[in-house]
């Protein structure tokens, strides 16, 4: 929307947002969410993008939109948006040192089926000798084999397995569910 329209439209279409983001969240133990990302919430962050920095040059939407487009899911995979949460800055200092690799250690996995382990920021590297990134870009390959057990009814597990911090939620809840499968394709 071009910045006047989203400044009229911008409560309505935030509290849209907003809700329709909280049914695309997994959190994970208590400091890792994933926050699966589809066309809807890309929508919202380059709107807010374009509202705060002030874009309206095309070039310059093209840019965002091309930054921010591969987040969307494809019909074949889902793509999340990794947070790792620690209040405390001391903490959270300790913890992204001990927690490097932990991004290609996300999975999810469908009954029957072997895990499939996140392919992480493929935009750029988010780590360094020292530590890992607070956020990370994750996507999850699915097979045709997975999608039919799913569109069957199988269970969805999601998790996280690394040596510093392990967590998973064996069965997705039904929101959840219903909007992972809003972005496959049959």
């Amino acid at each position: 929307m071009p910045l006047e329209v989203y400044a009229r439209e911008r409560a309505q279409f935030r509290a849209r947002a907003i809700a329709h983001k909280k049914q695309r969240n997994l959190t994970l133990g208590g400091n890792v969410t994933l926050v699966f990302e589809d066309e809807l919430t890309m929508r919202y962050q380059i709107q807010e993008i374009l509202r705060v920095e002030r874009i309206f040059e095309e070039e310059a939407i093209r840019a965002e939109l091309d930054a921010y487009n591969p987040l969307i899911p494809d019909g074949d995979n889902w793509k999340a948006t990794m947070l790792i949460e620690y209040p405390e800055p001391e903490e959270r200092h300790t913890m992204l040192g001990l927690l490097k690799g932990i991004e290609d250690r996300a999975w999810t996995e469908v009954a029957g089926s072997a895990r499939v382990y996140a392919v992480a920021d493929e935009d750029m590297e988010r780590e360094n000798e020292h530590k890992t990134s607070a956020v990370h870009f994750l996507r999850f390959e699915l097979t045709p084999e997975m999608k039919r057990e799913l569109f069957s009814g199988a269970a969805l597990a999601i998790g996280i397995e690394h040596p510093q911090y392990s967590a998973h939620v064996a069965d997705v809840s039904p929101q959840l569910r219903a909007a992972l499968m809003n972005d496959l394709r049959r």
